[in-house]
């Protein structure tokens, strides 16, 4: 009996991508476990795959290429051989391109699984050579890394493992327990030793439960609070002045701004008295390393963009940044040097590329959108849009339509894959090699495969080839091995990667760049911000309409998403939809939902398996708070319906003072089978941009709960 140790990384969207040990015996993977050995995520694995096993062997997996043969959504599907499938995709596209042109095509994917070669960007040279529609995947971070970057530029920003010398920790919008848990210890350790933890959130979340200091804040309304943090700290004369000489920019204008955001204004905006406004304000400002981790939610709402550009220019104004374990921590991913270019080859496009924003996959489907052409075959991979993505009425609709061909590749039937003509095997992370970065620590990690692909199923990169094959491509460049775009997915050159060889990166499943020690490390002491100006920018110098972009998006900046000038001074923006902003709206929706990621779920992955969905509950629920709850007769495991203009789900109630008056939440994730008559709160969601980086507005919605 043959066991061995396979060493891998997890390959989810996930700040931790855990190092993972794999034991396999006579080629089966009979158990994962953590890596002990790994500095930052240290030999635990969290609930979503903590028996990733299970997810492999699933009797639920697609194995074998299958066609439908019933009905569009029907799930009736027959198997065929994988040679008849990519004969009828490559005849299909064929067909589709020599009638309607290749803008008819549209590939739809995102972080089903984060790893550099199989990830996001794999299918990308293929569809650029075709001429296919530009899929705009801006569906995390996008306004925070757009306003991050026009305040301090692409900085990794501090080290997470560099919070234990912090002694005063925001952890604003970031519920670390269940979507960034291997950083907690690293906070404990902190707190241990005496740091203050503040978490800033509408729910008393897990992570909240264990705070010094919560602060519920209503949704959308965080910049109000960022702006007059900074009021305070400049009436004060809290601020580091010798820090802002020599390493800020704009500080005269930034103080006039914030001038009228007062704490009495803020109050009325979030819900937060006047006196925890001061006192946050002055604790943070004077107790150093202070530091701010913000999180994914930060930025889904209308003014996302401006709560990001408020949030950054805190530590600069304070020189938080001038100490060990004091600043920002956003995404670390910036240090990593990932050759987009190579990845995307952007080079391949044609001329002139149509492009469509992932969360308007239901309007481009149903025609609203008036894309001439219309799309008229879609090719969906790493990616679940019917359970995640807004108007799914549109989107069903034109899931619906026969004129569509749609091919999905998956490991499993889910809601989306439900209504392909074709869909295609997909290997798990054990089955296939990776490299990966990380947008929560400064490890680069290899996953290297452990067991032989189960069925017919074949890795993303394989997928690719075989279709360039198909559709008649010779360029070496889309025949590449996988040891071959690996080895040209990184500059090796870069300092951060000295004497780090990929053959070690193998053997060891990770390393980290060569970067300060934690310890040690106070990256921006000396200023040597990553802007136009070497400085931190409480003023933009690129608000005026430059132009640079963020590769991890395909997605290029010039002033908002409707081309008009940003304002280059952080500033409010109101939620879109609120009792202040929308009051004839709020009388009949008077509820503001937001859909936090589930703590056994990350995104929809795991809301089909049977550990995971024990953990978050068999079927959807939603938290209200006693009083809203009280006052439409609903108690806790009551059937509900929660509605607004744009859709509805039904779900049963979960009644807890955890969640401040006036909103209620609904963890995402859960597919369409497990909620009362088959939506998922996606359907309320509104179609809405946030204000920079055309990011989703998910958490800006009004709705109104009643009895099921």
């Amino acid at each position: 009996m043959a066991r061995t140790t396979v060493i891998g990384a997890c390959p989810h969207d996930c700040p931790d991508t855990c190092s993972i040990l794999t034991t396999v015996e006579d080629g089966k993977a009979i158990a994962v476990r953590g890596n002990p050995d790994h500095p930052f995520t240290r030999g635990r694995l969290c609930v979503k795959v903590n028996n990733y096993e299970e997810r492999v062997y699933s009797d639920k997996r697609v194995l074998h290429p299958l066609k439908r043969v019933g009905p569009k959504g029907s799930r009736q599907f027959q198997r065929i051989s994988w040679n008849e499938a990519i004969e009828t995709i490559a005849s299909r596209w064929t067909s589709v391109i020599a009638e309607h042109g290749a803008q008819a095509i549209l590939p739809y994917s995102y972080l089903g699984t984060q790893g550099i070669i199989n990830g996001l960007n794999v299918g990308d040279p293929l569809f650029n050579k075709l001429g296919a529609t530009v899929l705009e995947r801006t569906f995390c971070d996008s306004a925070s890394c757009t306003a991050y970057m026009m305040t301090i530029g692409h900085t990794p920003g501090v080290d997470p493992e560099s919070f234990v010398h912090s002694k005063y920790i925001i952890l604003w919008a970031c519920n670390t327990l269940s979507t960034n848990s291997h950083h907690w210890p690293f906070i404990e350790q902190a707190k241990k030793a005496g740091a203050k933890l503040v978490v800033i959130d509408p729910v008393k979340t897990r992570t909240a439960r264990l705070a010094d200091w919560h602060i519920p804040i209503r949704p959308g309304t965080d910049a109000a609070l960022a702006l007059a943090m900074i009021h305070v700290i400049i009436r004060e004369n809290l601020v580091d002045r010798d820090y802002v000489d020599k390493h800020t920019v704009g500080y005269d204008e930034l103080a006039e701004r914030v001038s009228g955001y007062t704490p009495e204004f803020a109050s009325q905006e979030t819900g937060i008295p006047v006196d925890d406004i001061v006192k946050l304000a002055r604790e943070f400002a004077t107790t150093p390393p202070a530091v701010v981790r913000i999180g994914v939610a930060v930025e889904r709402h209308a003014g996302g963009g401006q709560t990001v550009r408020a949030i950054a220019c805190l530590p600069g104004l304070i020189g938080a940044w001038k100490h060990v374990g004091g600043g920002l921590l956003q995404l670390p991913i910036w240090a990593f040097p990932v050759r987009w270019d190579v990845l995307m080859r952007p080079d391949l496009q044609p001329e002139k590329m149509r492009v469509l924003n992932s969360w308007r996959l239901g309007a481009a489907l149903t025609g609203e959108l008036g894309f001439d052409p219309p799309i008229k075959a879609l090719f969906v991979y790493n990616a679940n849009p019917m359970a995640m993505v807004t108007e799914q009425g549109k989107l069903e609709k034109g899931l619906e339509r026969e004129d569509l061909f749609t091919v999905v590749s998956e490991h499993f039937l889910t809601d989306t894959a439900k209504y392909a003509d074709i869909v295609l095997p997909a290997t798990t992370q054990l089955e296939q090699k990776d490299i990966m970065f990380s947008w929560g620590h400064l490890y680069l990690s290899y996953n290297n495969q452990a067991i032989e692909p189960l069925g017919e199923a074949v890795s993303n990169t394989e997928l690719f080839r075989r279709l360039a094959r198909a559709m008649g491509m010779t360029d070496p460049a889309f025949f590449r091995s996988d040891d071959e775009i690996i080895a040209a997915s990184l500059d090796w050159s870069s300092p951060v990667l000295q004497g780090i060889t990929l053959d070690d990166v193998k053997a060891k499943g990770y390393a980290r760049l060569n970067m300060p020690a934690p310890a040690d490390w106070a990256p921006h002491r000396e200023g040597n911000f990553p802007t136009a100006s070497g400085k931190c920018e409480f003023k933009s110098t690129i608000a005026g309409g430059g132009n640079f972009v963020v590769p991890l998006f395909r997605q290029g900046y010039n002033g908002d998403q409707d081309g008009a000038l940003v304002d280059p001074l952080p500033h409010y923006i109101p939620p879109n939809e609120n009792a202040r902003t929308a009051p004839a709206l709020a009388t009949r929706y008077p509820l503001s939902l937001i859909s936090p990621k589930s703590h056994a779920f990350l995104n929809s992955n795991y809301g089909n398996l049977p550990a995971q969905t024990a953990q978050a509950g068999e079927e959807q629920a939603v938290l209200l708070n006693p009083h809203d709850a009280a006052q439409r007769g609903i108690v806790a495991g009551a059937p509900i319906r929660v509605f607004n203009d744009r859709g509805s789900f039904e779900a049963f109630a979960t009644v807890s003072p955890d969640i401040m008056p006036g909103v209620v939440v609904a963890p995402s994730g859960y597919w369409q089978r497990s909620n009362r008559k088959g939506a998922t709160v996606h359907a309320l969601t509104p179609p809405a941009f946030a204000d920079l980086g055309r990011a989703p507005t998910f958490s800006d919605i009004l709705v109104q709960v009643s009895g099921a």
